[in-house]
């Protein structure tokens, strides 16, 4: 033991764990008075979110929710949801947000392999949320959200808890006093994966991770204070990017879109001189190729971050001429969200709009809150040659990987193995250090032996002018083993036949990459946007 080790131990004074609670307490402290959150007709000031979530945190702890309980939630994005993300953890529970697109049995799954308390719920969803329950087969407190400002269809809307968000928030003592967490290593929150190949997955985050992703998403994004936030991203979904928390840390004024369409997105950044927003690539699809009716004229810049699938240069293109600057990133739940970005060199301004878009459209390179991310070898961990060409798997190590899934030994011990988190997604790095994603292990084509990326593919087919989304996957072939086939969503007032599409191809990449069959029609999605191609890999193998 050295002299640096003597009598200089950590104590209260010295060292406080990390955690994205301490952001509210400060953005209620010296600015009380700016917007925090506004939903239509409903506005709040931080110092008022502030007090609504420190009062929800005592009606749950009233309610016997302490220490490492679950509380799930299942909700669009309104204000109850924000407010969640701090009321659950102050009082050291961790928070569960359910994807709202997810049917019946999966909830009650996640209900139940959760250990779920309490369930907060909106009532649009409330017939999934029946039958979810009703196969949970448990006594649960629930609490209702009831939004006035809800479309409701036929059979949505209906009462299943035992008292709406707002009453239950009036059972809350003001002025509750609530505590940091004692270990930054706690748990905070609990997502679900989307469980395509099995049962969904729990994974686990903690509050020293979801403080750094706050700090690292405002220094990537060059975020500065007072922005206007504009609520795209579900915020079920990686807790929203992680940037509830982010938002108070910059006393950012949040715009709440329960609805995501062209038209109400067009509107909410006119009315409240939006700022910034994010999205997957498919939101960036719907505003590009919105009907002309629907937008609207921005005369100011808004900056736009996209992630949860690699997005084509051609819609990227499109928004640039729009007036968005885009930046791509890139990450998994379980690395909280994003861990790469394209940063741009202000060499690449001078370049043709389509070939920065190409450089756009790859994933790029670390973000400040992370550690080592590296394109290897999965098994030796040896690194790929920087030559754009030589595919490996995306390894990731660092303070925003998940604490682990939960109650799952095997799967965490198998996903950081040696000591690397293996993202499954295969990519290649660049001379000047950028990764780009070619495809996820299980999305690549081998026809005829030879390795076909589906995204080089995919990224051809979208620059046809009739083309709004493609989707490409392998279909089983005789011959080859494999062909790509091509799933196409048309543009707004577009046409083209499969022979056209396959002529394109032709013309602009190798022969033996082209897709040798073209099928139209809507694709599948997830809520977040991400194309659902193992429904598509059905389908190709059905032809």
């Amino acid at each position: 033991m050295n002299n640096f080790d003597t009598n200089l131990d950590k104590n209260t004074a010295n060292f406080v764990p990390l955690s994205p609670l301490s952001f509210i307490s400060r953005a209620k402290d010296i600015y009380p008075n700016y917007e925090s959150l506004v939903y239509g007709k409903r506005s709040y000031t931080w110092v008022e979110t502030y007090n609504r979530c420190t009062k929800f945190a005592s009606a749950l702890a009233k309610q016997g929710i302490s220490k490492g309980d679950t509380v799930s939630i299942i909700a669009a994005n309104t204000p109850e949801i924000f407010e969640a993300h701090y009321s659950i953890p102050m009082i050291g529970a961790v928070i569960n947000t359910i994807n709202t697109r997810l049917d019946a049995e999966t909830i009650a799954y996640i209900l139940d392999h959760s250990d779920a308390k309490l369930l907060i719920t909106d009532t649009q969803f409330s017939p999934t949320m029946k039958k979810a329950l009703n196969l949970y087969g448990k006594n649960i407190p629930i609490i209702d959200i009831h939004d006035e400002q809800a479309i409701f269809k036929e059979g949505e809307g209906e009462r299943i808890g035992k008292w709406t968000y707002e009453d239950f928030l009036l059972t809350g003592d003001d002025n509750f006093e609530w505590s940091l967490p004692d270990d930054e290593w706690q748990a905070i929150s609990l997502s679900y994966t989307s469980g395509t190949t099995g049962k969904p997955k729990g994974v686990v985050y903690h509050h020293r991770g979801s403080y750094l992703m706050s700090t690292g998403s405002v220094t990537a994004w060059n975020m500065p204070n007072k922005l206007t936030f504009l609520y795209t991203v579900p915020m079920f979904h990686c807790n929203g990017w992680g940037y509830p928390w982010t938002a108070a840390l910059i006393h950012a004024k949040v715009v709440c879109c329960r609805y995501i369409i062209a038209k109400d997105i067009y509107n909410l950044i006119d009315q409240h001189k939006v700022t910034h927003f994010g999205g997957a690539p498919i939101v960036l699809s719907l505003i590009a190729n919105a009907d002309e009716k629907d937008k609207k004229i921005i005369n100011h810049k808004v900056f736009v971050l996209t992630a949860g699938a690699p997005p084509t240069s051609a819609i990227l293109e499109k928004m640039d001429n729009l007036g968005f600057e885009v930046m791509h990133v890139y990450g998994l739940t379980e690395t909280y969200g994003h861990i790469l970005q394209c940063a741009w060199n202000e060499e690449w301004n001078e370049l043709p709009k389509t070939e920065k878009a190409d450089i756009n459209s790859r994933q790029g390179v670390r973000y400040p809150n992370t550690e080592e991310v590296i394109v290897a070898d999965p098994e030796s961990h040896k690194r790929v040659p920087m030559d754009g060409k030589t595919m490996g798997e995306i390894l990731i190590r660092g303070n925003v990987v998940m604490k682990g899934y939960y109650k799952n030994k095997e799967a965490t011990e198998t996903s950081m193995k040696n000591g690397w988190f293996h993202s499954g997604d295969l990519a290649v790095v660049y001379p000047d250090g950028y990764i780009q994603i070619k495809d996820r292990s299980k999305d690549i084509i081998i026809s005829g032996g030879e390795n076909i990326s589906s995204v080089e593919v995919e990224n051809v087919v979208a620059k046809h002018d009739s083309v709004s989304l493609v989707a490409v996957v392998a279909k089983p072939d005789e011959k080859w083993g494999e062909t790509p086939c091509a799933f196409v969503e048309l543009a707004p007032g577009k046409n083209a036949t499969e022979e056209e599409i396959i002529q394109f191809c032709k013309e602009n990449m190798a022969g033996f990459k082209r897709p040798k069959h073209v099928i139209f029609g809507e694709l599948p999605k997830t809520s977040t946007g991400k194309i659902q191609k193992f429904e598509l890999r059905t389908k190709a193998k059905e032809l």
